[in-house]
C-alpha cells in the first residue's frame, strides 16, 4: 500500500504532467533549459503549484530524487529552508543538470536557510559545473535578499570570483559575473571594491576574466 508521501508524490508529478509543453522543450533548449525528463514548463506555472501545494519538505526531497528538471524546480520553492541539512543541499548540487534549476533552487531554498552562507565557498570551489555555479548564483541572491548581513561579509566573499574568472564555461562565468555585479549593487561601500575587482580582471588575460570584468564594469560605473 502506498503511504502518504507516495501518494502527495505522485500528486505532484500527476499535476506537472499536466502542465507539461512538450512543444516548448526545442526553443528552451536553445537557452540551456535541459535535463533528461523535462516536461517544459513555465515557470509561474511551477509557481502556481507551489502555492497550490504549500510548503512540504518531505515532498521536497522526493520531488527532487525524481530528477525531472521541472520536479526540481518545485521542490526548491516547496523545501522548508530550516529544514535543509548540508548533507541534503550538497546532494541537491550535486544533482543539478541545468541553470535555472540551479537558480531556482538558490533563490527560493538555499539562500533562506541558515547553512547558506558557508555553502558558497565550499560550493565554489567545485570542479563540476553547475555545483560550481550554485555557489556564484548563491553569494548574487544572498547580495540581494540576506538584507541584515554585513557589507563585510561579502567584501570577503571577492577573492572567490577572482580565483574563479578564468573558468571559460559559460554557465560558470556568467555566474561570477552575477555575483560581482550584485555585491556592487549591494551597497556604496561595496561599489568600489567591487569596481576595483572588476578592473583587475579586465587586465588578465583569460577571455573569460576580461568579459565578467568589462560587463562588470559597465553595469557598475552606471550607477551613481
Amino acid at each position: 500500500m502506498p503511504n502518504k508521501l507516495d501518494r502527495r508524490l505522485d500528486g505532484a508529478l500527476t499535476a506537472l504532467r499536466e502542465h507539461s509543453r512538450p512543444d516548448q522543450l526545442d526553443a528552451m533548449a536553445r537557452f540551456g533549459l535541459t535535463g533528461d525528463g523535462r516536461l517544459g514548463l513555465a515557470v509561474p506555472t511551477l509557481r502556481a503549484l507551489a502555492r497550490e501545494v504549500g510548503r512540504d519538505h518531505e515532498l521536497a526531497l522526493a520531488l527532487w530524487d525524481s530528477g525531472i528538471p521541472d520536479a526540481q524546480i518545485l521542490a526548491g520553492m516547496l523545501a522548508e529552508p530550516a529544514r535543509l541539512t548540508v548533507e541534503q543541499m550538497d546532494h541537491w548540487v550535486a544533482g543539478m543538470r541545468a541553470w535555472d534549476v540551479c537558480d531556482q533552487a538558490c533563490t527560493h531554498a538555499f539562500v533562506k536557510s541558515p547553512l547558506a552562507w558557508e555553502a558558497i565557498p565550499r560550493w565554489a570551489a567545485r570542479e563540476a559545473e553547475f555545483e560550481k555555479r550554485a555557489g556564484f548564483a548563491l553569494l548574487a541572491v544572498a547580495a540581494v535578499h540576506q538584507k541584515q548581513r554585513p557589507d563585510a561579509d561579502f567584501l570577503a566573499r571577492l577573492p572567490l570570483i577572482e580565483a574563479a574568472a578564468g573558468d571559460e564555461r559559460n554557465f560558470v562565468k556568467k555566474a561570477v559575473n552575477w555575483a560581482l555585479r550584485q555585491i556592487g549593487k549591494r551597497s556604496p561601500a561595496l561599489r568600489e571594491p567591487a569596481l576595483t575587482v572588476a578592473g583587475r580582471l579586465c587586465e588578465r588575460s583569460e577571455k573569460s576574466s576580461r568579459w565578467i570584468g568589462s560587463d562588470a564594469r559597465r553595469e557598475l560605473s552606471r550607477r551613481p
